[in-house]
């Protein structure tokens, strides 16, 4: 958990930082809302939300190197999996990928007034994290709006951010199934930097170089479903040699459920 100093830098980001993000999630956030009452498919929202994104890592001096984009075709359709180390991610994340996409999100935020609403709205799927045939019932349904829209799903599999000790935690097996289970390929992503930016635990947004590395598209297409676990252990390399991170060890054993457990990534963004 990072402690905030006093300094010049941490002075400014509480007092002129942090009110502006307020402010711009405050704007942005209506907009969209407004937006979704006459768009039902979500993808105003998205470019609202893209926007918001944009704001906020100027407002706090990020910038963000992108390697490997020529790897994603605009207009396909992919889910992409990706470390999670930071609150400023999801902007990283929605200010550069080139394609429209939607979060698996808790559903706990769902039954939040006005978010829940407006998260459906934008198109975004609730999961149920304690519930196994819940779980499976949502992936069938975020795999057919996969295949039937056409649409990205992103996925934080880690099911938080990492923890201080900056290891790539074990993957859940919910984004692996999804992608078998919907023919479209995987793509994995390692954000870097992040933790500079904005620790977790910490209020103090810094400026900065971040870098957003996208791995090669894996293939799933006519891929047995039952594979979908060794397709979780390959992510997980492919996103620690991206992200540079090291791997926690994995847990001697598993419960059942981690085989439908999709460790939904929270939203925290107007769209």
């Amino acid at each position: 958990m990072a402690q905030d100093r006093i300094s010049a830098s941490y002075l400014f980001a509480i007092l002129v930082k942090a009110p502006l993000i307020c402010l711009s999630t405050i704007v942005m956030g209506s907009i969209s809302f407004a937006c979704s009452l006459f768009d039902k498919t979500g993808n105003t929202q998205h470019q609202v939300a893209r926007a918001w994104s944009r704001q906020l890592l100027a407002i706090g001096g990020v910038r963000v190197q992108v390697d490997g984009l020529d790897r994603i075709q605009p207009g396909g359709s992919y889910i992409f999996v990706s470390n999670h180390v930071s609150f400023m991610d999801t902007p990283v994340l929605m200010a550069n990928l080139p394609v429209q996409f939607r979060f698996l999100a808790k559903r706990g935020l769902f039954q939040i007034p006005f978010l829940g609403n407006h998260l459906h709205r934008a198109g975004h799927i609730p999961i149920p994290r304690d519930d196994v045939r819940g779980t499976l019932k949502a992936l069938t349904y975020a795999a057919e709006a996969v295949q039937q829209r056409g649409i990205c799903l992103l996925v934080f599999p880690e099911g938080g951010r990492t923890q201080d000790d900056m290891a790539l935690q074990e993957f859940k097996d919910g984004a692996a199934y999804l992608a078998v289970k919907s023919g479209v390929p995987v793509v994995p992503i390692g954000l870097v930097g992040m933790e500079h930016i904005l620790p977790m635990g910490s209020a103090h947004v810094r400026a900065g170089q971040a870098r957003m590395r996208i791995g090669l598209p894996i293939p799933t297409a006519g891929m047995p479903l039952k594979q979908h676990k060794a397709l979780t252990q390959q992510l997980r390399q492919e996103v620690a040699a991206l992200s540079g991170q090291q791997l926690k060890p994995l847990a001697t054993s598993a419960p059942a459920e981690s085989t439908v457990n999709p460790a939904p990534a929270a939203t925290t963004h107007p769209g």
